[in-house]
């Protein structure tokens, strides 16, 4: 069977060229749309994300500020420069680089960011909002993915949604907007049983478990669409997501790449969602 790729390089450029347009015209009423990222301790993996997510910023126009915290930073400093954070009009948007220190409550932190800034889409008034089908911000992975189906023609609707995985920034908010987009969703964790059956009754298979090369071909029903969520590196330092592509992509009618697929989507929706809350936070001020 003849795939499909489902290139989130190509459709994040492309997202990105259209709100670069958007920034521009903002620019000219005198707003610039600003995002806040704090990074706490020197994860190698959050110093990419943090590095690229400023490059993404650079390219359409929004500014970016940096707030790199030593690992030993106490919980009150960390609340302390969000509540700052919060009441900073130049800042539209916040993110705090996942995982964060173990001595520091992510919860705790999580909650503290002002809902009307938090373009992650993890503060439970946004998750509450997504549940309800009125999400306010998209969560950035979930949400992407959503954009590489609906740009590759892929309709969900009354299709067999199967999801591996149930985090709270994926897997969960993944079956939500499926739900929503009217298909039937099923979940997988890791208590599932046979959960190579379940897979193998998915139209649209989402894994996200973080297990390199975990999904083979025999877990996946001939003609499906696969979105691999995971990113790992392997023994000899190549990335992988959780679906083993080279055995996949030979029954799957549509399958996304890693590197190259998720990843670059979850970047683009983060600034759409930071742009958002720039015009929310316009409108209020203007009422």
């Amino acid at each position: 069977m003849t795939y499909k790729l489902l290139d989130g390089k190509d459709l994040s450029k492309r997202m990105k060229q259209a709100m670069k347009l958007e920034v521009q015209s903002l620019a000219e009423a005198g707003i610039v749309p600003g995002l806040a990222v704090v990074i706490v301790g020197n994860d190698p993996a959050s110093r990419i994300y943090v590095n690229n997510k400023k490059k993404d910023c650079e390219e359409v126009g929004i500014r970016s500020f940096e707030y790199a915290l030593p690992e030993e930073t106490s919980e009150v400093q960390l609340l302390g420069l969000i509540d700052a954070l919060n009441q900073d009009p130049a800042i539209d948007g916040i993110l705090v680089q996942l995982p964060i220190p173990k001595h520091l409550d992510e919860a705790k932190v999580i909650r503290r960011i002002s809902h009307e800034k938090d373009v992650d889409a993890f503060h439970p008034y946004n998750t509450g909002e997504l549940m309800i089908g009125r999400p306010v911000f998209a969560p950035c992975t979930p949400a992407g993915v959503m954009e590489l189906i609906k740009d590759a023609g892929i309709d969900v609707t009354g299709k067999n949604c199967v999801v591996v995985g149930r985090s709270n920034i994926v897997g969960k908010p993944m079956s939500m907007l499926m739900l929503h987009a009217n298909a039937t969703v099923t979940v997988c964790h890791s208590k599932t049983k046979d959960l190579k059956s379940a897979c193998r009754q998915a139209d649209i298979l989402i894994v996200a478990i973080g297990k390199a090369d975990f999904i083979t071909a025999d877990y996946v029903k001939e003609g499906a669409v696969v979105i691999d969520v995971g990113m790992n590196r392997r023994d000899d330092g190549k990335l992988t997501g959780d679906v083993d592509f080279e055995s996949v992509s030979k029954k799957a009618s549509a399958i996304t790449p890693v590197p190259g697929g998720v990843g670059p989507m979850t970047r683009a929706i983060l600034l759409k969602n930071t742009i958002k809350a720039c015009n929310m936070h316009k409108k209020n001020m203007l009422s």
